[in-house]
């Protein structure tokens, strides 16, 4: 990507995903990059960053989303992906 606001590097969780943006009037689709992080010291909470690749899309200025989530919502998180992922599993066997 062009003009990347995240760093992305080896220990990116996660790049070169299909990603959407859906807004008011508009839906668009780019390569998007995902990245699981917390501070190096004293972490206190975990970022969930998402960015869309901004080469492809016509309707965003270039950005980066972060949520910020406490230990307990990053568990949350991880169950509801895992009880997905199992969900998605079943379907396609």
């Amino acid at each position: 990507m062009v003009d990347r606001i995240m760093k992305v590097n080896a220990f990116t969780t996660l790049d070169l995903l299909d990603g959407e943006a859906e807004g008011h009037g508009f839906e668009e689709e780019a390569y998007a990059v995902l990245n699981v992080t917390s501070p190096r010291k004293n972490p206190d909470h975990v970022s969930l960053q998402l960015e869309l690749d901004n080469t492809q899309l016509e309707h965003l200025q270039p950005h980066a989303d972060t949520v910020r989530l406490s230990a307990d919502e990053a568990r949350q998180l991880a169950t509801d992906l895992e009880d997905h992922a199992d969900k998605v599993e079943q379907a396609q066997e």
